[in-house]
């Protein structure tokens, strides 16, 4: 059996009187597209600083690859790649002085094939002689993404990296992303973009006030937090909300008179809309909605 990408066994942190981990226990494994979700002040991001050493936890271990954080901390940030949240950067270089800088901090000389290699894959090859200073905020996001993988490292975290990135720029990201989680990558991604996670991950954390609250494969999440929603189009919205509905939003074109329902089964569906026509709601149109992840985050972060 082999050794899992990352293990965190009981992992503590405290600020002062704030408690940012709580006992953290998680264990990824080689090969998988993880994701770490929680709202703002969840721990995520001091987790993220203790696997990669900048923040030594209270209690608890970490391991990468088998390497211990802080015992073995040399191997252990040799295996890990970590893209942060904050545009950080030296002003002073180019892209491909950067990049080279950053293969030296892992004793790895004559680099330039792989760097090459990541450039083209980021779209980032006419930009290797512009300074960090011209690039746009996407350009330098693309780069931290670089500087992360130069040292070619088998674990990555990707700690909101397409927060305010355009959209094309965001679809070419995942496309390189995916390719080296094929090529075996471990990849942990934090996001506020549940879509992303929903599409991307294999398997979720949710944190909340520094412990976990949620762990499971992304489909059985679906399954076991998820209603389906029913939104209709009525003549008199108000009896809708007598029912138990709650207005939505106004549709694509802008009409008013949406209300939402959630339900467990299709067969609750016949129950509603009978009720519905009981209440001479009357009803305009309809639409049947999926599960999504953002209804899970949103009740798991209501039963926590």
């Amino acid at each position: 059996m082999s050794l899992p990408a990352l293990r965190i066994d009981g992992v503590t942190k405290r600020y002062g009187s704030l408690q940012a981990l709580g006992g953290v226990d998680l264990e990824i494994g080689q090969g998988e597209f993880f994701g770490l979700l929680g709202p703002n002040g969840a721990g995520k991001t001091t987790l993220i600083s203790a696997l990669s050493g900048l923040v030594r936890p209270d209690s608890g271990t970490l391991a990468i690859m088998g390497h211990d954080v802080v015992g073995d901390y040399r191997n252990a940030r040799r295996n890990l790649g970590v893209v942060p949240q904050e545009l950080v950067f030296d002003p002073f270089f180019s892209v491909r002085e950067l990049l080279r800088i950053q293969s030296g901090y892992f004793g790895i000389r004559r680099n330039d094939d792989w760097i090459d290699e990541i450039l083209a894959s980021l779209d980032l090859t006419h930009k290797a002689s512009a300074n960090m200073r011209a690039l746009s905020g996407g350009m330098k996001r693309r780069v931290l993404v670089a500087q992360a993988l130069v040292h070619r490292p088998p674990v990555i975290v990707l700690d909101e990296p397409t927060a305010g990135v355009d959209v094309e720029l965001r679809q070419g990201l995942w496309q390189f992303i995916r390719k080296l989680n094929r090529d075996g990558h471990t990849i942990v991604l934090t996001t506020h973009y549940l879509e992303e996670a929903e599409t991307l991950c294999g398997r979720i954390a949710m944190l909340k006030a520094g412990k976990v609250v949620a762990l499971d494969t992304t489909a059985n999440l679906l399954r076991r937090f998820a209603t389906h929603s029913l939104r209709v189009r009525l003549a008199n919205p108000a009896r809708g909300v007598e029912l138990g509905g709650t207005v939505a939003e106004a549709g694509e074109a802008g009409e008013g008179g949406w209300v939402d329902f959630g339900f467990d089964s299709y067969a609750d569906v016949e129950t509603l809309l009978a009720r519905l026509r009981e209440a001479q709601a009357g009803l305009i149109e309809m639409q049947l909605g999926e599960p999504d992840l953002e209804r899970v985050f949103v009740e798991v972060m209501h039963r926590a």
